[in-house]
């Protein structure tokens, strides 16, 4: 066994795609070494800003010998009657690499078939591991570029590449650059070209060269260094874990040094100072206690020599950032927030869908009828809805787009604005993220909800669908944003009812000229899809996920509802209790909802089952209110017998038309408040 090595050189990698990167490239290496049956141990991976590598450990010399079982057509299509072999049998066994002499017949399933055994002794692995190039190309990446006169589209341009089998070189080419056993080490530490002896010298030369070239050895050093340095000052250095991931991936030779700022800076925000510290600069705030002081902690690409010069350097970038910062803030604080409004109408919000200030009307009349499914204070909306985009137009948004909403908040409350309402402009992007929290104010909520539904369903309307990974407009991310405020904050009302509002609503302001059901549809099923996405995300199988979706997209308690059917269904008495339901369901598409006259009842299973009925359709809706699917689900068990007798002595579909129409509306009635719980008849039993 020998170890393997493949190391791609390039240019600075985008911090952001140095992982995912990273891991694809071992994936793939994996891959292609199962698919030529070559045995291996342990694969590590590495990265710094200039390369992506995979180490792959005792890959055996010899790829696996192969014998396989074939099967070819059936006798009597691979013989004639005189018992010949057939053109069909004669090209199975030349398209295999094997004669006619090596064909057999054996019986599967009752039937004769032509079979043969292939023998493939394996192939030394250094003779496979040209293929290697194809996984280097077959790399892919958010974003690609081409350089030269290359024709190749790749995240940075290759620089050069190692491909060691054990000392032994692996050939290949990509755009003019040829395998080899030569990397590079640190860019300004190290001098001249390093070689690689062999793939277990791998990590230990490039470190002699200035390079770690593992990235958890580089975090765990970024980490020790701030936290030494830290607790030498008596400080507090959060480690936000995004930006340590970005840090790590900027650097190859790690060394953690500290700034300061003047002290007159901490009259601004604190958002705008950990904003301008760690989107624009990179560097880590610096707390003692729970109060942020005039310092900040980066990260060095290179050794600790002339640490007091680069200090100072990162010290006169940072003032001159907060200086702007300072500048903006308080030109902000003259201007009166009702005087920025109409500066919106000159954004422009899409070519399609008019200026910002357009798409804060149309918020606003949304925002009004949303207002009642929270409970909210509607003057409270209405002026939150007004103003919630005012600060796009001020000049520390402009210069600091990360703080929008964050600076709404803060000079509302600075111009008398009611707190909720500041809250709401805050909260109204909310949540911004996956993990995100939905907002906390009912107006923000309020506010939240119909700022990304009339988002999502207006480019809709205008035919912007998100495809594949296409999705400039976030609008999966604000979808699944529609789903956790619903049911967070328990809304008793399913997103198709609201979207249905929303559509009508554009349409008759004349926003687009679009199908109006082909849009609602449109967008039912991209919100079906969000929140399929979230029950798989919590292990529901996909029956019961159909199961309590067909009956309308309703978010309220859905986790809750989607384990309790789930638990229900693994249990052994669930499969009477659902045939029998299932039952009630299918004869109830035949009807429709109308008034029971107990005195068409004709036998005594009728009298037995609307009694049951009353009580359980009773116990089942409080059981649904109070979000008790458990409970639901006991009370639905009554039913079991009362239905079996009920369809063994019972004719629903009489030919008296009053006494059809009777049992039809008993049926519709019961089948209503089961799919409170779910559509039993999409269970897989």
């Amino acid at each position: 066994m020998r170890d393997l090595l493949l190391e791609i050189g390039l240019e600075e990698l985008p911090a952001q795609y140095v992982l995912r990167s990273e891991q694809q490239l071992a994936e793939r290496v994996t891959t292609f070494l199962n698919d030529a049956r070559v045995n291996f141990g342990t694969v590590d991976v590495y990265s710094t800003p200039r390369r992506l590598a995979v180490l792959v450990k005792d890959v055996e010399e010899t790829q696996q010998d192969l014998t396989e079982t074939l099967r070819g057509p059936a006798k009597k299509i691979a013989q004639d009657a005189e018992g010949n072999w057939s053109k069909a049998a004669a090209g199975f066994a030349r398209g295999r690499g094997l004669s006619v002499e090596d064909l057999y017949f054996a019986e599967e399933k009752g039937v004769e078939y032509v079979f043969a055994d292939r023998h493939e002794a394996g192939q030394a692995t250094m003779s496979l591991l040209s293929g290697l190039e194809h996984v280097v190309r077959g790399m892919t990446f958010p974003k690609n570029m081409k350089w030269g006169t290359s024709s190749l589209r790749y995240m940075r341009p290759i620089r050069w590449m190692i491909a060691l089998f054990g000392t032994e070189r692996i050939d290949f080419e990509i755009e003019g650059v040829k395998t080899g056993n030569v990397t590079r080490g640190h860019r300004f530490l190290s001098t001249g070209d390093v070689t690689i002896a062999s793939p277990d010298a791998y990590v230990s030369t490039l470190e002699q060269a200035y390079v770690i070239a593992s990235y958890e050895a580089r975090k765990d050093q970024i980490t020790a260094q701030i936290e030494a340095l830290a607790s030498e000052q008596g400080w507090t250095v959060p480690l936000d874990a995004s930006l340590l991931e970005e840090v790590t991936n900027l650097v190859e030779w790690p060394t953690a040094l500290f700034g300061e700022y003047d002290a007159s800076y901490l009259e601004l925000p604190e958002e705008v100072l950990i904003t301008t510290m760690k989107e624009h600069q990179r560097y880590f705030p610096v707390y003692v206690g729970d109060t942020l002081k005039q310092y900040f902690v980066t990260v060095r690409n290179g050794n600790a020599e002339h640490l007091e010069n680069v200090a100072r350097g990162n010290e006169k970038v940072i003032r001159a950032r907060l200086a702007d910062a300072v500048f903006f803030y308080e030109e902000d604080k003259k201007t009166k927030l009702d005087d920025q409004l109409p500066r919106l109408d000159r954004i422009v919000f899409h070519e399609k869908l008019g200026t910002t200030g357009d798409k804060v009307r149309r918020v606003e009349r949304l925002a009004e009828t949303l207002a009642p499914l929270f409970k909210a204070d509607e003057t409270k909306v209405a002026r939150a809805a007004h103003i919630h985009k005012f600060d796009l137009v001020s000049q520390m948004v402009y210069e600091f787009t990360e703080l929008q909403g964050i600076m709404g908040e803060k000079y509302a409350l600075m111009q008398g604005e009611d707190r909720e309402v500041a809250a709401a402009i805050r909260e109204h992007y909310m949540p911004r993220f996956a993990g995100d929290a939905s907002p906390t104010t009912a107006t923000g909520a309020t506010l939240a909800l119909a700022d990304k539904l009339d988002s999502i369903a207006a480019f809709f309307g205008i035919g912007m669908i998100p495809s594949g990974s296409q999705d400039p407009f976030a609008l999966r991310r604000q979808a699944q944003g529609v789903v956790q405020i619903l049911g967070d904050w328990d809304v008793d009302m399913t997103i198709d009812e609201i979207l249905s509002q929303v559509v009508d609503s554009q349409l008759e302001a004349g926003l687009y000229d679009a199908d109006k059901e082909q849009v609602k549809a449109q967008l039912k099923d991209f919100f079906m899809l969000r929140l399929k996405y979230r029950l798989q995300e919590r292990q529901v199988r996909y029956d019961v996920i159909d199961a309590i979706l067909t009956t309308g997209l309703s978010v309220t308690r859905l986790d809750a509802r989607a384990e309790a059917v789930q638990q229900f269904v693994s249990r052994d008495e669930a499969k009477p209790l659902i045939e029998q339901l299932t039952r009630v369901g299918n004869i109830a598409k035949k009807g429709e909802h109308g008034p029971i006259d107990v005195s068409l009842f004709e036998n005594d299973e009728e009298c037995m089952l609307h009694d049951a009925a009353e009580t359980t359709v009773h116990q089942l809706n409080d059981a649904v209110e109070a979000g008790d699917y458990e409970r639901a689900l006991t009370a639905l068990r009554i039913l079991e017998q009362p239905i079996s007798a009920y369809f063994e002595n019972t004719m629903v579909m009489s030919d008296v038309e009053a006494v059809r129409l009777n049992r039809l509306h008993e049926m519709k009635r019961l089948a209503s408040a089961i799919e409170r719980v779910a559509d039993f008849n999409a269970l897989v039993l």
